[in-house]
């Protein structure tokens, strides 16, 4: 494995790993510490925007595959944010 290659590896750890941050903080997986579904909206955002910064650093660092994991990881954590504060605003008002 040449240095890219690794480097590439790292990066997408990297990236799944606050993907699973994000997807816990909204409450689409438990927390495999305490075994339970914990929900923190404002912890999501944060994690998004972290990836969000990285993305935006890294441009024109990144090879076409590494570009297109980050939109779809972000298009995919986007979504599932503006679902749950959906529900949220959804559970306030009843």
């Amino acid at each position: 494995m040449d240095h890219s290659e690794k480097n590439e590896i790292l990066l997408t750890q990297v990236v799944f790993m606050f993907q699973a941050a994000a997807m816990q903080q909204m409450g689409k997986l438990k927390n495999p510490l305490s075994d339970k579904v914990e929900k923190n909206l404002e912890q999501a955002q944060m994690s998004i925007d972290i990836l969000e910064m990285f993305h935006q650093k890294m441009k024109g660092n990144l090879s076409e595959s590494e570009n297109r994991m980050f939109n779809d990881v972000l298009r995919e954590l986007k979504l599932n944010y503006v679902d749950e504060v959906t529900k949220d605003q959804k559970e306030k008002h009843n």
